[in-house]
């Protein structure tokens, strides 16, 4: 296992949703390399068990440690509570770091009125977002929205045309002008804020993990004496274990978007 500050952090999702995170990685710390995996074949993780997520997942970083990973970045809810804690328990040396649905900033912050959490099934079952929702939502109205199959649909592109709207409006659309918050509890979420506030209305403020994580990361780091030289221009790199030129291209678009 390396402990080189030259060396490059790993970052994964089942697909291009953790791109939305590496995007606040790369603005937090622009002197750092990483390497993306996307695991496309077997997206989308939300519609999986907790088992599966997990030997995946477990894969995923035994393979980022054999190529001399410095950190790692679980840009995902799902993956972050099935395999987190086993993660971190069969790696104790290494920054492991999660993300999940940002609830805390939510409810902190003035004027929440109700927040809908939109989530996969397989995130808002696991005993992680239930702890988060009873320590961070006693004040407030916390409703919980399973959005099955969204993320697939993100992972195929073509988020301007209208059936994706369309499904958005299914899941959420009768609360359209009755929440005052909306935490995106995917990480492949923050890439339609757009079609969601054409759903519930231009007031809705949204939340999600992305600059949270990227803090820890860098105090991770820092605490470890890992960050780069900074006067290092920092590389990002993509993979999929859906190895094809489409896909990778399918990567480097969904990262040249504004979000």
């Amino acid at each position: 296992m390396s402990a080189d500050p030259n060396s490059f952090i790993g970052v994964f999702d089942s697909g291009v949703g953790g791109i939305s995170v590496l995007k606040s990685l790369v603005t937090e710390l622009p002197n750092e390399n990483f390497r993306y995996f996307g695991d496309s074949a077997n997206a989308p993780y939300g519609e999986k068990t907790e088992e599966e997520v997990a030997a995946l997942s477990h894969a995923i970083v035994e393979r980022f440690i054999a190529d001399g990973a410095k950190a790692i970045v679980i840009a995902c809810n799902t993956a972050t509570s099935a395999a987190a804690p086993s993660l971190r328990s069969a790696y104790p040396d290494l920054p492991i770091i999660g993300i999940e649905p940002a609830l805390k900033p939510a409810t902190e912050a003035p004027d929440h009125g109700r927040i809908l959490v939109m989530a996969t099934d397989i995130t808002l079952r696991l005993d992680k977002y239930h702890e988060l929702a009873e320590t961070y939502g006693r004040d407030c109205e916390v409703i919980s929205v399973p959005c099955p199959g969204l993320a697939g649909r993100i992972e195929h592109g073509h988020l301007d045309e209208s059936d994706l709207v369309e499904m958005i409006r299914s899941y959420v659309g009768s609360f359209a002008g009755t929440v005052g918050s909306v935490v995106l509890g995917c990480t492949h979420y923050p890439f339609v804020r757009r079609q969601i506030t054409e759903v519930l209305g231009p007031e809705v403020k949204f939340y999600d993990g992305g600059a949270g994580t990227a803090r820890q990361l860098r105090s991770r780091l820092d605490r470890k004496g890992l960050l780069a030289p900074v006067d290092h221009v920092g590389e990002v790199g993509f993979a999929s274990s859906k190895d094809t030129p489409e896909e990778i291209a399918l990567y480097r678009e969904f990262f040249a978007r504004e979000l």
